[in-house]
């Protein structure tokens, strides 16, 4: 009997320790238990956005078509604002648009489709990948922070399904790709807002669809 008690005793530390060595295992378990599904894999339910250029479809949201070019950017938007938080989502994009993004702390603009705020980007711009960078949408146009190119090049899943996650805590925001950081960025600006909407993008371009799933958020408290 005590030879067995030992060896269960031995069994039940090395899990503990392989789960100790496994923060990450940890980690997802964590944030699923305390985080939201923004999406249901059915509906668009708790979104807003033009029904043409969105759908959903095999348990994903995808944005454009894949048989006519976009004439120009749209957004799919939550319906509810978010601060602090930790948003963690899949995306791929299939086509030669090849240009996609997750906004957030963003809002609407009068008259028209566009959304401004940060986005994490997705996919490729000015002739470069951009996957994992912070871009500002419609307010100040310039990408605000960048992961290393060799790093972006390794971490990426061209035409495959690419992890991101964004955390943003008053007025700091990181951004991972495919489980390593690409940006750590410092907001010096008091007047930009630290609260907003967050948006799926499909860019302007060629016929292109950029698919989005597992979309799950953690309001920091």
């Amino acid at each position: 009997m005590f030879r067995l008690l030992v060896v269960a005793a031995t069994l039940l530390a090395t899990v503990d320790l392989t789960r100790a060595d496994d923060p990450k295992a940890s980690s997802d378990a964590e944030f699923v238990d305390n985080s939201l599904e923004l999406f249901d894999g059915q509906t668009l339910k708790g979104w807003e956005g033009n029904g043409y250029w969105f759908r959903v479809e095999d348990d994903c949201i995808v944005a454009g078509r894949s048989d006519e070019d976009i004439p120009h950017n749209f957004f799919l938007c939550t319906a509810d604002h978010y601060d602090d938080f930790e948003l963690r989502l899949e995306v791929k994009i299939i086509g030669p648009g090849q240009n996609a993004g997750v906004q957030f702390r963003s809002k609407r603009l009068p008259g028209g489709s566009e959304v401004s705020g940060y986005q994490a980007d997705a996919g490729r711009a000015f002739d470069r990948s951009v996957w994992g960078a912070l871009y500002d949408e419609s307010r100040r146009r310039k990408m605000l922070a960048e992961g290393d190119p060799e790093l972006v090049k390794r971490l990426t899943k061209d035409g495959q399904w690419n992890h991101l996650r964004i955390v943003c805590k008053g007025n700091q925001i990181e951004i991972f790709l495919n489980g390593e950081q690409t940006v750590d960025y410092t907001e010096e600006d008091a007047e930009i807002p630290n609260h907003g909407l967050i948006a799926l993008q499909i860019h302007s371009g060629p016929a292109t669809e950029a698919w989005y799933r597992n979309i799950r958020v953690r309001h920091f408290k």
